[in-house]
């Protein structure tokens, strides 16, 4: 079969081999006789029946090609702004709803986008911007020491955790003998989701005055004092309409002091009624007030029990394990836990998620104030109890923690 280019090239030669044939044989008025005219119509026919192949060729090689384009164009620069528009982000993490959000909060709430609309709890109130609400649990894992050590649960609704209530038990058989088997038991762990709302004051000046970061200053400000609400509640919470911390109930007492003073005795007593597949992950927590105890207790030796922390950012430990301090955990008194040793991973928080925030209307207008109020839910408890164990200072009337 011969190529495009070589029937071109016949093509030619056929059409100069025509040309050449008329001007040749044309007689002395310029016409070709009948029998000369055959043949030449014979020729030009040849021409044209090259010429419907050559396009028939060129119409399958463009068909081809066409065939054989990919299906997408691969990327050839890197996205810009001049290429690329939008952030692609809808609902609360949509910049939309964030500038909607700062504009509500410098107006009052008295400018309220439609796009608000799709962020309206229960309650009233605006859920906040996903970017905010990042921002806000970033500030919280960096301040409250419970969420650092804790597991942390977002949930949706009320969250049921099973655990074991017994174990299995392994036992010695004669061959031929019946196997037996111990069933484990399991009972559940509810969390729910109690509501914590805090509110903070901003002056109209600072308000109106686009200079003034609003969004960075409300963040930094809710943000700390939902942490330490929810640290004390962590540590000291009753369990009603609030978390139960782990200084209160469903953790075991592990010792108890003969006194009001903590000795080296006590504290290496704490360690080791603590089961072993708990110590590989424990850590104390107690107050500053304790900790200035603990820190001058010497062992047998004339040695300090506390070892300062080797590397910047690190916890100090205590014969080994890491020491973290609160404000909220509880000082010594008797009859009262002060310090508390386990694996926190057992203390289970959980998170109800998004954040709302409402305005308090008219509540600080006299003092040229505007304030508002987030509103946050979540729960917390031990949800294995010999997983932490508490020191207590004996010498009271209740020398036992609840249990």
């Amino acid at each position: 079969m011969k190529t495009i280019l070589e029937l071109i090239e016949q093509r030619n030669k056929a059409w100069t081999a025509a040309k050449n044939f008329a001007e040749s044989h044309q007689n002395a008025q310029g016409v070709l006789s009948d029998e000369d005219s055959a043949v030449y119509d014979r020729m030009e026919k040849e021409i044209m029946d090259i010429t419907r192949e050559i396009n028939r060729m060129q119409r399958a090689d463009a068909l081809e090609a066409e065939l054989n384009k990919p299906t997408s164009t691969p990327l050839t620069g890197k996205p810009d702004s001049t290429s690329f528009t939008g952030s692609g982000k809808t609902g609360r993490a949509s910049d939309e709803y964030k500038n909607a959000m700062l504009t509500a909060l410098r107006t009052n709430f008295k400018q309220v986008s439609n796009v608000l609309q799709e962020g309206i709890d229960a309650n009233g109130g605006y859920l906040v911007p996903a970017e905010w609400d990042s921002r806000l649990i970033d500030v919280l894992n960096e301040e409250n020491i419970m969420r650092k050590l804790g597991t942390v649960i977002t949930t949706s609704g009320e969250h049921k955790i099973n655990i074991t209530a017994t174990k299995p038990a392994a036992a010695w058989i004669d061959e031929g003998e019946n196997l037996e088997f111990t069933d484990s038991t399991f009972s559940q762990v509810v969390l729910d989701a109690y509501k914590l709302s805090v509110a903070v004051k901003v002056s109209e000046e600072l308000l109106f005055d686009n200079a003034f970061n609003l969004e960075s200053y409300l963040i930094e400000q809710l943000g700390s004092a939902l942490s330490n609400s929810e640290e004390e509640a962590f540590l000291l919470g009753s369990g009603e309409n609030k978390p139960l911390g782990i200084f209160v109930g469903n953790t075991e007492t592990g010792v108890t002091t003969d006194d009001e003073n903590i000795t080296a005795d006590n504290i290496i007593d704490l360690v080791y009624s603590l089961k072993r597949p708990y110590r590989k992950k424990a850590c104390f927590i107690l107050n500053d007030k304790t900790l200035a105890t603990v820190r001058k207790i010497k062992d047998d030796t004339g040695a300090y029990l506390w070892q300062p922390a080797l590397t910047a950012g690190e916890p100090d430990r205590l014969l080994g394990y890491p020491v973290y301090t609160s404000a909220y955990a509880p000082t010594v008194e008797a009859g009262k836990p002060a310090i508390a040793f386990g694996d926190m991973s057992y203390y289970n928080i959980g998170d109800r998620g998004t954040r709302s925030f409402a305005e308090l209307r008219e509540l600080f207008a006299g003092n040229g104030m505007i304030g508002y109020v987030m509103k946050t839910r979540c729960d917390a408890k031990n949800v294995l109890p010999e997983a932490i164990q508490l020191l207590v200072i004996g010498g009271g009337a209740d020398t036992e923690a609840d249990g």
